[in-house]
């Protein structure tokens, strides 16, 4: 009968995987809802959907567009202006038709137009590359997040399910008087325990994945599954090396802050191009129908009324002179801009530059960390918890020991998960510092 306990208090520790997977269908709050591994997301596959849906992104791309239209008009010449009017003498017949037509010529404005809007398609697409960037980092990370809330609900639940079924072999001891009452109550305050540590970590696991329906473009209430663990994750990433100076010369932030240093130069050489001469050609045409109320003589000698239509053409040129205003306000505030613009270059690259290091000491540390589990740690954890067990079992323990090394397991196995965790942010962490989007 002993031995008969002892086998199934072993048996509910380590439970298979199979097993866990059927009572996880049944029970609608396990954490087998959030994972599938046939049918589930996978991370390439959410950083693909969340590159194609995310709004924010999807916004920034309208940028680009936005700019491509500003450099279509930038390279546009100004129209020409026509004017008609008609000049009618109230009393008498004079009347005066006019034309006129006025082309600004746009001599040295448009150049510096069209550079500036170039420099400034080049600053939307960089924006739009560091927004995929970090866009992918973050699908990374929450993903990562998913799985790890994931993986200690997992854990508090086998736990959960091993104390409930002790908890029912001990009440039937109880009810034959094999065990004290004592044990049976203990085990119960125990399953109360993990029962609402089991919500609050599925609660964690909630908020995690509704985070990451947000980074995927997904509504609160789509369906989403994973399908890697938190283990698998881990394993397949691979070493990440990159040059410092070669990432400096990639990486879209850095870009985006060399692209604003360009429009910078180029609004200054706009700025001063429209302080410049300008000129604008025009001309006219007039017909005026003008005579007097008195009648002359004809070259026949015929008396005929005064009155004759004039055509008159003109044409001209209008020249802007600038004497005062040399847009000198709109120059210097154009170097300002430039000399602001080369400090935020300087402070992405620096930043960029500590990010790496950063980045990668923590890689370091965190696989070191994560070397400290290597080999059959976890295993030596959980076979303590079952020798602890059949201790109990044979009567040789007591239920304290019991539930200490219990605590002891779970402690450890969120150690574990929270190394496996810091192992995989670690490293997606240094992805994102070396420019990497898949």
């Amino acid at each position: 009968m002993i031995t008969r306990i002892a086998a199934v208090a072993i048996g509910v520790v380590l439970l298979s995987a199979a097993g866990y997977a059927q009572a996880a269908r049944v029970d609608p709050s396990s954490a087998s809802t959030f994972l599938d591994p046939v049918g589930g997301l996978t991370l390439e596959a959410a950083i693909a959907r969340a590159l194609e849906r995310e709004p924010t992104l999807r916004a920034s791309r309208s940028q680009v567009d936005v700019t491509r239209g500003v450099r279509q008009q930038a390279g546009l010449r100004p129209n020409p202006s026509l004017s008609f009017s008609q000049q009618q003498e109230p009393t008498g017949m004079d009347n005066q038709t006019r034309i006129e037509l006025q082309w600004p010529l746009d001599l040295f404005r448009k150049t510096g137009r069209v550079a500036v809007a170039d420099r400034q398609i080049e600053v939307a697409q960089q924006a739009t590359a560091n927004r995929e960037r970090t866009l992918a980092a973050d699908v990374r990370l929450n993903y990562g997040r998913v799985v790890a809330a994931a993986r200690s609900l997992t854990i508090t639940e086998r736990l959960l399910a091993a104390t409930t079924r002790q908890r029912t072999l001990v009440a039937s001891q109880v009810d034959q008087g094999a065990v004290p009452p004592l044990d049976r109550d203990m085990l119960s305050v125990e399953v109360q325990r993990l029962q609402a540590e089991k919500m609050l970590q599925l609660g964690t696991v909630e908020r995690e994945m509704f985070e990451l329906e947000r980074l995927l473009g997904m509504p609160a209430d789509a369906s989403l599954t994973l399908r890697q663990p938190l283990e698998e994750l881990v394993r397949q990433d691979a070493v990440v090396s990159a040059d410092v100076s070669q990432v400096l010369t990639t990486r879209s932030d850095v870009l985006e802050a060399e692209a604003r240093v360009r429009v910078g130069d180029a609004q200054m050489d706009r700025a001063r191009r429209e302080g410049r001469p300008d000129v604008s050609v025009f001309g006219m045409y007039m017909r005026m129908n003008a005579g007097f109320p008195q009648q002359g003589l004809s070259a026949t000698g015929i008396f005929e009324p005064i009155r004759s239509v004039f055509h008159y053409v003109s044409a001209g040129a209008m020249v802007t002179l600038p004497l005062q205003n040399r847009n000198q306000g709109a120059v210097a505030a154009a170097e300002a801009e430039r000399a602001g613009a080369a400090a935020q270059l300087e402070a992405a690259r620096l930043s960029a530059e500590i990010e790496i290091a950063a980045a990668r000491a923590r890689d370091e540390r965190a696989r070191q960390a994560l070397e400290a589990y290597s080999g059959d740690a976890m295993a030596l954890a959980t076979q303590n918890l079952a020798v602890i067990r059949q201790t109990y079992e044979l009567g040789r323990g007591t239920l304290v020991d019991v539930l200490n090394e219990q605590r002891r397991y779970l402690d450890v196995e969120r150690a574990y998960t929270a190394v496996l965790r810091e192992a995989f942010e670690a490293r997606q962490t240094l992805k994102a510092a070396v420019g990497e989007v898949r």
